[in-house]
């Protein structure tokens, strides 16, 4: 990607997220002249094929666009609980830790967290999980109405929850009559990285929602899928929470575009992640926490190589590479405003920043 970096730079590389993406020449042309309605209204024409495809896509009876993912997940909580309920999320989930405790104050819920190392937990967990509520005395104990998974799962590392996991989670939670619903935010991702189908994926939860603001490149706007009740009841909720929208059928040309020409491409990126992590493994002082990462997300920290992670942060940026700290690590997105030589300037800029305080320049193998 061709900006100004902060040091004056011809080149800047924006590694902090995958919603750095901006739309391409072609986005903006099928944007510039889409069919616009009253979306309200249920009449604007692209939204509507918009909302047609996801639902196909997902094989799911309905879908419903929505501005962000975030209001997705608002909006599924409070259709499938009521107040007092109890959800089990995975203790780092974006529904915890990123939406400003948006479940709590809208749904009123009980959040109980699992704590594992990837953001995907087993069956066993999550019983273990329900018993932690359900075993408190009557009445303290409130009861459990909704597993909530994320595909991939962001502060994992960009962590794919394989078919035969999510099965074994889908079948626990229903056996205990709990719905499931999937932050599917990078769930094309999931597809790309295994070869299982969207379908497939989808028809182990009962919600799900995509993305199209990270890797699959557009400005605006989420699309989730249930049945057609489940999506009757969300719309009532997103036009409560401000949701609905007029003309927005200029946005979701820019998803449809997305469906038709960056799914495919989201190989690159996580072959990009791929190449980023084995160039940053092969510099002494940084340590990869992702040595091999699922899909476009990777996590290192320098901690042992003389400076913090904040000061590496500052410097990579004064080299025209934006990364981001989260959660005491530096994180790495790839994306399609990301090509290969960005990884490799990255590369080298990292090791030239670590070089200089180990008092040694030298360019790791391959770079």
């Amino acid at each position: 990607m061709t900006m100004t970096g902060s040091a004056g730079t011809d080149r800047f590389v924006p590694l902090s997220s995958d919603t750095e993406t901006t739309p391409t020449a072609a986005m903006r042309q099928a944007m510039a002249s889409a069919r616009v309605g009253d979306e309200q209204r249920g009449e604007d024409p692209s939204v509507n094929e918009l909302q047609e495809r996801v639902a196909a896509l997902l094989g799911k009876e309905a879908a419903l666009w929505l501005p962000t993912g975030t209001m997705c997940n608002v909006v599924a909580i409070k259709v499938h609980t009521k107040p007092g309920d109890a959800i089990v999320v995975e203790g780092a989930a974006h529904v915890i830790r990123a939406e400003s405790a948006g479940a709590a104050l809208i749904s009123g819920v009980l959040i109980e967290p699992i704590a594992t190392e990837r953001g995907v937990f087993t069956a066993a967990q999550l019983r273990d999980a329900m018993g932690r509520v359900q075993s408190l005395p009557a009445p303290y104990g409130p009861p459990v109405r909704l597993v909530c998974v994320e595909q991939t799962h962001n502060f994992g590392g960009g962590a794919v929850w394989s078919a035969d996991e999510l099965r074994a989670v889908s079948h626990a939670s229903r056996e205990s009559g709990l719905a499931v619903h999937m932050d599917g935010a990078r769930l094309l991702n999931a597809v790309i990285a295994t070869g299982v189908s969207a379908k497939t994926f989808a028809a182990m939860v009962d919600s799900v929602w995509i993305d199209f603001t990270k890797g699959l490149g557009a400005p605006i706007g989420a699309v989730m899928a249930g049945s057609a009740a489940f999506i009757a009841e969300a719309r009532r909720y997103k036009q409560m929470f401000g949701g609905a929208m007029r003309q927005a059928g200029i946005a979701a040309a820019g998803c449809l575009h997305a469906l038709d020409h960056h799914v495919e491409r989201l190989e690159e990126d996580h072959e990009h992640a791929r190449r980023l992590a084995e160039g940053l493994a092969a510099i002494r002082g940084i340590q990869v926490t992702t040595p091999r990462p699922d899909t476009n997300i990777v996590f290192f920290d320098v901690v042992h190589a003389g400076l913090s992670n904040t000061e590496f942060v500052a410097e990579m940026m004064r080299a025209g590479v934006r990364m981001g700290l989260v959660r005491g690590q530096i994180r790495a997105v790839t994306h399609l405003d990301v090509s290969a030589e960005d990884i490799e300037l990255a590369i080298r800029s990292a090791a030239a920043i670590v070089g200089s305080k180990r008092g040694s320049h030298s360019a790791p193998p391959g770079a």
